[in-house]
């Protein structure tokens, strides 16, 4: 799975939330959430991915864009 992981960034601040928030709501450290997005989309897992479709919650159109086409959230 292909994630822009700036768009992603950019979703979480336009939600007034901070990566540090979305760390505790995917129940990791702030430095693994980090870690994770260097990483890329090797470092985002399906079920975070749909963590983070749920709790910024994500257009369909959004989540076309994040995610590369995969509507985590029926997967």
């Amino acid at each position: 799975m292909d994630i822009d992981i700036l768009m992603l960034k950019n979703t979480v601040v336009d939600r007034n939330m901070t990566l540090e928030a979305l760390a505790y709501e995917l129940g990791i450290d702030r430095s693994t959430l980090y870690r994770r997005l260097k990483k890329g989309s090797s470092g985002i897992s399906l079920k975070d991915a749909r963590t983070i479709t749920n709790c910024l919650c994500l257009s369909e159109s959004e989540i076309n864009v994040i995610f590369g086409g995969h509507n985590v959230s029926y997967m």
